[in-house]
């Protein structure tokens, strides 16, 4: 339960934080460029704050394709992502995302609910959405395989900062974040009806991701659904027992 509740509000705070900064910016500029500059580097620095703060609850995945992937890459390992887990991750980033993009118009005074009118149903942007998912679960997985996930919360939302401006689409990368930002028509909204294509692009971009860390590193990264993004879950809350090896040495 906390773990679930764990997704859902830190998914809801990313999207309210892309809904938000995307609202204040055009309420301060007419520039689409410094529009999307203080939207990406809002995106950023909240991203990095909230894999650091949830990562060691949930491993911060806020992400329904890296909780499938997690899955997919830890199913045979008596410790992996549990069916029951992924079944309570993937309501729990939905329902936030959409409660991060209603929470971020209240904010600002807008319709909790608007649909988007923002269209975005072009091949072009298919493929930038593909790119872009298949870049963060190489990332995500590649820094797992390589034992460098500790990384990840500066690693990922540099990425996901990068992606902005090098695809097509800006980067969602995201069901969940899609879902979400349907609900809302402001500069981060994308219209219903472009949904699915996004949604289906982004699957077919967290395959690819994790065929590039079988051609990378071997083989997909096997870890526990909470060492995806920031290793060893939970039990960093509490102080580490000190291995029988090193008292013996010490002694």
């Amino acid at each position: 339960m906390r773990r679930a509740a764990a997704e859902a509000v830190g998914t809801a705070a990313l999207v309210a934080v892309v809904v938000g900064s995307g609202i204040q910016a055009t309420e301060l500029t007419r520039d689409v460029g410094v529009q999307l500059l203080a939207n990406s580097l809002a995106t950023v620095f909240g991203l990095g704050v909230l894999i650091t703060l949830l990562g060691p609850i949930s491993g911060a995945h806020f992400n329904p394709v890296v909780t499938l992937a997690a899955y997919f890459t830890s199913r045979r390992t008596a410790d992996g992502l549990s069916l029951r887990e992924v079944a309570a991750y993937i309501p729990a980033q939905i329902t936030g995302a959409i409660g991060g993009a209603v929470l971020a118009d209240a904010m600002f005074a807008r319709p909790l609910v608007n649909w988007s009118t923002h269209d975005r149903f072009a091949g072009h942007l298919w493929l930038g959405e593909l790119v872009a998912t298949a870049g963060l679960v190489w990332l995500i997985f590649g820094l797992t395989q390589a034992g460098r996930a500790h990384l990840a919360p500066a690693a990922v939302a540099s990425f996901i900062g990068s992606a902005y401006w090098f695809t097509s689409s800006t980067s969602f990368a995201n069901p969940a974040v899609t879902i979400g930002r349907a609900f809302t028509d402001t500069f981060a909204g994308i219209a219903p009806g472009s949904v699915t294509p996004f949604l289906a692009a982004q699957l077919a971009g967290a395959a690819a991701g994790l065929a590039l860390v079988a051609i990378t590193f071997g083989r997909p990264a096997s870890a526990t659904g909470d060492e995806i993004v920031v290793p060893h879950g939970e039990q960093q809350l509490a102080a580490p027992s000190r291995p029988a090896e090193e008292s013996a040495l010490s002694s």
